[in-house]
């Protein structure tokens, strides 16, 4: 017999007795390593179905707000309070105001969770148009100009797509000073880049 051979018929044996071994300590010789570290627990900018019986249940006009996830802005649901009989116009002002204050909040556990966040900083009021101002402008407490592209682009979105604007796409704002108020446009850009695209806007003149 060749000695290559013989080494053969020796190495059968001592394979034998390594799997018994691993066998009897628990260990599988085939057993392939499997772990990843955990799995993701949600999809990033995902979020689950709004449990639509509890959101009846809240005292409250049923609205949308735009959030930072990613590099996007993301519609998520919010309610808000409206006075019942309230005039279109006290209306408009507190459906804004609402929206402003959903924005501040900071997003719930699961929305954090899912990588929503916001720009928007608390304190911030809204007020209806000032005598010589159009009817559909809203004045912030803190200047348009003065917000981060971030949130000036939560804010527009947000009030351009509710009953605070007249459903066209765009909002006109102004701020507590003299600046001359500004139409805003919420675009798909702005949607998708928020940081980096401002809502374009053209100026308003004294009465419309």
């Amino acid at each position: 017999m060749g000695r290559a051979a013989l080494r053969r018929l020796l190495a059968v044996p001592v394979l034998a007795g390594l799997a018994g071994l691993l066998g009897g300590c628990g260990i599988r010789a085939t057993e392939v390593p499997t772990d990843f570290g955990p799995a993701p627990s949600r999809v990033r900018c995902s979020l689950p179905e709004p449990d639509i019986t509890s959101q009846a249940a809240r005292a409250g006009v049923p609205v949308q707000v735009f959030l930072l996830c990613g590099s996007s802005l993301v519609a998520v649901d919010r309610s808000v309070r409206v006075p019942d009989g309230a005039a279109d116009s006290e209306r408009r002002v507190v459906v804004a105001q609402g929206l402003l204050d959903q924005l501040a909040e900071s997003p719930s556990a699961a929305e954090k969770e899912a990588g929503y966040t916001t720009d928007v900083r608390g304190g911030m009021s809204v007020s209806g148009p000032r005598p010589r101002d159009p009817d559909d402008a809203l004045r912030l407490s803190t200047s348009p100009g003065d917000l981060t592209s971030f949130a000036l682009a939560q804010v527009v979105c947000t009030f351009s797509d509710s009953a605070a604007a007249e459903g066209d796409g765009s909002v006109v704002l102004g701020g507590p000073g003299s600046d001359p108020l500004r139409r805003y446009a919420c675009t798909d850009e702005v949607r998708s880049r928020p940081g980096s695209t401002e809502p374009p806007s053209s100026a308003i003149t004294d009465g419309g």
